[in-house]
């Protein structure tokens, strides 16, 4: 993801209290914002998270959640309309796993892989930008919307373009 908009928090900075962030996107975000997600606009982006860190055993808690209002096009009816997203989380970081280390671990099949630090860093908005794109739908339609299939081609019209069609009549 692009830097454009970002809230980086060092591990080693963070004490083991509570600590709590709220980010509101302006609107030159929300813009780079709507232009990342590839929507037609982003109205409104908040997150809120949580995060608690536990030296003794290398891990850092994250809760959180993302509110966000998007304008999106109905891939039915080529309407725009406006969508408000919810999306809460929790992220379980292992401050002292590497990518290295993270290979030689032993996972089965249920197993959820925690997560790594990188460079010592984490970025909140890449977090709630993630979350808020996995609540979102692929094919966007408006409440109420059904796609409905008709055939253009019905069973005589069907049987009349049948390629041996011809091939009958002849034989007649």
């Amino acid at each position: 993801m692009q830097n454009f908009f970002s809230h980086i928090v060092k591990i080693e900075d963070l004490s083991q209290n509570l600590h709590t962030y709220n980010i509101k996107a302006t609107k030159n975000q929300l813009k780079q914002l709507a232009a990342l997600l590839k929507v037609e606009a982003v109205q409104s982006f908040d997150a809120s998270f949580a995060l608690k860190l536990s030296r003794k055993n290398h891990r850092l808690d994250i809760e959180g959640v993302v509110d966000s209002t998007l304008t999106l096009q109905s891939v039915i009816s080529l309407e725009f309309f406006e969508k408000t997203y919810h999306a809460p989380f929790k992220y379980h970081f292992d401050t002292a796993l590497t990518y290295q280390g993270l290979k030689q671990l032993d996972f089965s099949i249920g197993d959820e892989a925690p997560d790594i630090i990188e460079n010592g860093q984490i970025d909140l908005v890449q977090i709630a930008v993630e979350q808020l794109s996995l609540v979102m739908e692929d094919y966007p339609k408006m409440e109420g919307e059904e796609f409905c299939f008709t055939s253009e081609f019905d069973a005589k019209t069907t049987k009349k373009a049948h390629p041996f069609a011809m091939l009958e009549k002849l034989k007649k």
